[in-house]
């Protein structure tokens, strides 16, 4: 997309002018909001003391924060203010500078990481040579999960730093946990009317005297209300004699209405196992029927379906380790030392702790206190919707191991596998993500690198560029352990590759050879063709394992960049960055 110029004698002051080229060299992002104005035409109509702006910013991985802060722009909207909505990565320091009244949500990726669209930004407000703001008036909503030790930590890092450089604070930062969206709409209220005032915006409407609040439309379907889904397809994808076990699954959409895009993700809500259920209840020294104050149903119910389970909540940890005067634990707890707390903690799940304890050694009331709520679990779509678009499939690894005696398996990916089988249902929605997507430009070259179930949304990216017609080359970095049992969707690969919608396939089978090869080893190896392509504008994809490959696979692009650009460490760093800040470098890791 071309940014527009801007002509010399436009009505803008230096400030304003210097604004509105930060926010037009960001046009590039999505910053289509249906009726919300958020191009550069639509907020230039008007002078800004007419429709005074709300910057609205946001950094995400899986689309949780920019959906909340569309939900904010609608509000905005209805207030008499004109939002402007852009990813964080979109925004540099000088267009920052220039702003009056800004609100971030932002969630946190991995262990207290910044989402990819917010690293540079992150990065330039951090620098020693970041500017002052003391014009700027924010607010913080922080996305995040308790179960990891640094909870919200980028919208914590984001909120310190804005003060630091001398922002002043609207109201004070929010911090939400998975269930995020009552406190999140609880945020909009809030900040929302506390800008409009400071700006002194007119509603949008009004009625009997009072601001008319325009809601923002809400999803049929969401984790709080899932569509119930036929599962018309439950197949085995792996050899049997493989190692793993990836299963493709195909959901019926039937009337629920819903309509995806490729890249998108399905939230899938689970279903406890009976065993696991049972062993515990026994454990507590009790059946099904009982009931706990302040729970509904009966317990063997909310176990099933409300509470997790698997995953030891932080809470449940700290109790057994008062309680069990287990040395190792409480050497542990003490000493803060999260490594060697996961370590222990792999392959135990409630049950595991609990039998630190003697039988019934804690109250089933106080048991269910320290659980959290069991959650959805988000796999990436391994179908467009040009050619199953009445079906939504996916690709998934069946979680299976054996540790303390005892048989364990994944939550979710062995309640599809083993609970239900063809033609049995489960609760689904959508959750977009506009920040993984194909290029718009049909003719662009697209590099994917999806090794094991990463595969899946390169599945979806080439049935649609072979539905649609691109015109654009693919190559497909792909690998696991052994060719001959783990290359799922290969009969489907190489007709793609004959109908020449796959124009390069790059295998790594690890355990194929005595010296292991992963997809970066192949990366390495064409670096020449890589770079090439690059130069050609082509947009690199990256699926799969946030913590190892994701890490690996960067650290391979720099340096191919480097290598075959003549490039420093430097330059390919700079290189690297302005990749992902025109979105050609998009990742989907986890």
């Amino acid at each position: 997309m071309q940014i527009p110029f801007i002509p010399k004698d436009a009505p803008f002051n230096e400030d304003q002018r210097s604004w509105l080229s930060g926010f037009l060299a960001g046009l590039h992002s999505r910053l289509s909001l249906q009726d919300v104005p958020a191009t550069a035409a639509q907020t230039t109509t008007a002078p800004l003391s007419e429709a005074p702006a709300l910057n609205i910013l946001f950094g995400t991985q899986t689309g949780n924060a920019e959906a909340v802060a569309m939900d904010a722009a609608s509000v905005a909207k209805s207030m008499g203010l004109t939002p402007l909505v852009q990813a964080l990565d979109d925004v540099d320091l000088n267009a920052l500078q220039a702003m009056s009244h800004v609100v971030i949500v932002i969630s946190t990726y991995g262990e207290g990481e910044m989402p990819d669209n917010a690293q540079l930004f992150w990065d330039a407000l951090s620098a020693e040579t970041a500017p002052t703001m003391e014009q700027l008036n924010f607010s913080v909503l922080a996305l995040g999960d308790t179960g990891y030790d640094d909870f919200c930590q980028a919208g914590k890092l984001i909120d310190m730093r804005l003060e630091q450089l001398g922002a002043r604070r609207l109201i004070a930062r929010i911090d939400c946990d998975i269930d995020f969206e009552d406190p999140a709409a609880g945020w909009i209220e809030d900040v929302l009317p506390k800008v409009a005032q400071e700006c002194s915006a007119a509603p949008a409407a009004q009625t009997g005297g009072e601001q008319a609040l325009q809601q923002p439309t809400k999803p049929k379907w969401s984790r709080r209300s899932p569509y119930v889904s036929r599962v018309a397809v439950n197949r085995r994808l792996s050899g049997e004699d493989s190692d793993k076990e990836i299963r493709h699954f195909e959901f019926a959409l039937g009337d629920s209405g819903i309509s995806y895009s490729a890249g998108d993700a399905l939230g899938v809500l689970p279903v406890n196992d009976d065993a696991l259920v049972d062993a515990v209840l026994q454990w507590l020294g009790t059946d099904r029927n009982a009931t706990v104050d302040g729970i509904e149903e009966a317990i063997g119910e909310a176990l099933t379906h409300r509470f997790e389970i698997s995953t030891p909540s932080k809470d449940l940890i700290a109790e057994i380790e008062r309680r069990a005067g287990d040395e190792e634990l409480s050497h542990i707890v003490k000493n803060g030392d999260k490594e060697a707390l996961d370590s222990w903690l792999w392959g135990r799940d409630c049950l595991d702790l609990l039998s630190m304890l003697p039988p019934q050694g804690i109250a089933l009331s106080e048991f269910t206190g320290l659980l959290k709520p069991l959650q959805h679990r988000a796999y990436s779509i391994s179908s467009s919707p040009l050619e199953a678009p009445d079906h939504i499939h996916l690709t998934v690894a069946s979680v299976r191991y054996r540790t303390f005696g005892r048989e364990h398996g994944g939550v979710c990916s062995t309640f599809l596998a083993d609970r239900i089988e063809d033609g049995g249902s489960a609760g689904i929605f959508l959750s977009p993500n506009n920040s993984f997507r194909l290029p718009e430009d049909t003719d662009r070259p697209v590099i994917m690198v999806g090794p094991g179930t990463g595969i899946a949304p390169f599945r979806a990216f080439l049935q649609e560029r072979r539905a649609s017609g691109a015109k654009g080359q693919n190559w497909l970095f792909f690998g696991d352990q052994h060719k001959a049992h783990d290359f799922i969707y290969e009969d489907e690969l190489s007709v793609m590759s004959e109908q020449g919608v796959l124009n390069r396939l790059d295998l790594a089978f690890s355990r194929d050879q005595d010296q292991k090869i992963y997809v970066q080893h192949r990366m390495r190896e064409n670096g020449k063709d890589l770079y090439s392509w690059l130069e050609d504008g082509a947009f690199f994809y990256v699926c799969g394992d946030a913590i190892r490959m994701a890490r690996d696979v960067d650290r391979a692009l720099h340096e191919v960049v480097a290598e075959f650009g003549a490039h420093s460490p430097e330059e390919a760093a700079a290189y690297v960055a302005n990749m992902k800040r025109d979105k050609r470098y998009l990742r989907d890791v986890y």
